[in-house]
């Protein structure tokens, strides 16, 4: 499957890594101070909050899992089958990613609990996108995965056992655009707080309605 995968695949991988990267930065230094991208903070703080028995965080911490996991549904309703393919709609994801992200700059902006669901959710529809063209080769909103990957086949190329390269590749791919791209988060949260998801939603708009222009023409060619 890995080895299936065009380069315009690894360079989106990488570009959407580098995306969630900077959300997750915002998401950490803005009101909250959470992580939106992924779920292992959010499971941990909910069992807390649970233990806690503190409604208003259950609530909280409940909803933001929640809109990751619709993020998810919505984007596995939208592209359906887990193999690559051009003509699949992974632009409409892309877009719909976008809309949520302008959506959610505002409302993070004005301390609204509302804006980190919405975020949430634009995470969710990435990561769920990138699973069904990779066959969870690539996880781009987390790297918890990617590490353990990383160390593991490091530690087997140690102990001398055949190991591909391609799989370390991608590996380091992720991971260093995603703390690059939490890098460049924080360093643009300094001069344009909540306004620095602009860049992300700019960028996941623009490619989502290239793509889709491109899958347009792609199906007429394929009809013809």
């Amino acid at each position: 499957m890995i080895r299936q995968l065009p380069r315009w695949a690894w360079i989106g991988g990488g570009l959407l890594a580098l995306v969630a990267g900077c959300i997750n930065a915002v998401g950490y230094l803005c009101f909250r101070h959470q992580p939106v991208t992924h779920l292992t903070g959010t499971s941990t703080e909910l069992g807390i909050a649970v233990a806690h028995g503190d409604l208003k965080e259950i609530a909280h911490w409940g909803l933001t899992l929640v809109s990751f996991l619709i993020g998810a549904i919505v984007s596995g309703f939208i592209v359906e089958q887990r193999a690559l393919q051009l003509g699949r709609r992974y632009g409409v994801v892309l877009m719909l990613e976008s809309v949520l992200l302008f959506l959610a700059m505002p409302l993070i902006h004005d301390a609204k609990d509302l804006g980190l669901y919405l975020a949430a959710g634009a995470c969710g529809l990435q990561n769920a996108m990138v699973s069904t063209y990779s066959g969870a080769a690539l996880r781009t909103t987390h790297v918890s995965g990617i590490f353990t990957d990383l160390g593991m086949y490091l530690g087997q190329r140690l102990r001398g056992l055949d190991v591909d390269v391609l799989r370390i590749h991608i590996c380091v791919l992720v991971a260093s655009n995603f703390i690059v791209g939490s890098m460049l988060g924080a360093l643009g949260y300094a001069y344009m707080q909540e306004r620095v998801l602009l860049v992300p939603a700019v960028l996941t708009g623009v490619v989502g309605l290239g793509y889709g222009i491109y899958r347009h023409f792609f199906l007429q060619r394929s009809a013809r």
